[in-house]
């Protein structure tokens, strides 16, 4: 598998994803602890992807995604965003309003 097929079975399979460096109880960098966060603070759980344990997908991603920068939030496939975008999504209710929704969508019964 090459390292973009394994980052499209990733976002494929997890509804929210969040590429960050670190982990969410253990951020490496300010932006992905904030990140995080933020996500956290939605209530609902979601998957990480470690980049710093990844370097393949850490060389990648960005090419794949046309977005230089970690972390990225990806939803349902889609890219939302970075750090800055989720805060002030964040900020507005609209982060809390897609993830939920997102989520309810996914529940298993």
């Amino acid at each position: 598998m090459t390292t973009i097929e394994k980052i499209q079975q990733q976002i494929s399979e997890n509804p929210i994803l969040l590429y960050m460096k670190g982990s969410p109880k253990l951020p490496s960098c300010g932006f992905s602890a904030q990140a995080a966060q933020v996500l956290s603070q939605c209530g609902v759980p979601f998957a990480y992807v470690d980049i710093l344990q990844n370097p393949d997908i850490r060389a990648e991603l960005p090419v794949y995604a046309n977005w230089p920068t970690f972390p990225q939030l990806w939803v349902e496939g889609e890219l939302i965003g970075g750090c800055d975008i989720m805060i002030e999504m964040f900020q507005s209710g609209e982060l809390q309003t897609l993830i939920k929704n997102t989520s309810s969508k996914y529940q298993t019964a």
